[in-house]
């Protein structure tokens, strides 16, 4: 399968391998300061707040809103290409974190600031498992 994929690829770290791992096994999580308890997203090895190198990886809701977004026309690499145009999408997590997610169908003027969305999980590759938005049926 990874033949045909021509996008770049993500190169996990000792510190985003277990979200990887996460979406690989069709879940979403998120990494949780061991110390003070505070999430964060993207993953990192120190916490902002309390500075604290220990962490866990929660469950997350996969329920949020859209934050910001923009309609891509132009790819900034041949293997999206053929997807043109697309939204992506800054979207906040019910559990306050954000998440930069690809978001599919819905109609590109149909898209506003609020606009209640999911999480999806989808294997992309033999060795890569992505997150993608949609439209929440609740709303």
């Amino acid at each position: 399968m990874t033949g045909d994929y021509i996008k770049p690829l993500p190169q996990p770290t000792r510190d985003t391998q277990p979200w990887w791992d996460a979406l690989a096994d069709g879940r979403l999580v998120i990494q949780r300061c061991s110390g003070c308890g505070k999430l964060r997203h993207y993953p990192r090895p120190v916490c902002d707040a309390c500075f604290s190198l220990e962490c866990d990886w929660v469950p997350a809701s996969g329920h949020g809103t859209v934050h910001s977004w923009t309609v891509t026309h132009h790819p900034f690499h041949i293997g999206f290409k053929r997807e043109l145009p697309y939204a992506l999408a800054t979207v906040e997590l019910e559990e306050g974190v954000r998440l930069q997610v690809q978001l599919r169908d819905i109609a590109h003027d149909k898209i506003r600031i609020g606009l209640p969305v999911e999480v999806r999980i989808e294997r992309v590759t033999d060795d890569l498992t992505l997150p993608y938005c949609v439209p929440a049926l609740r709303q």
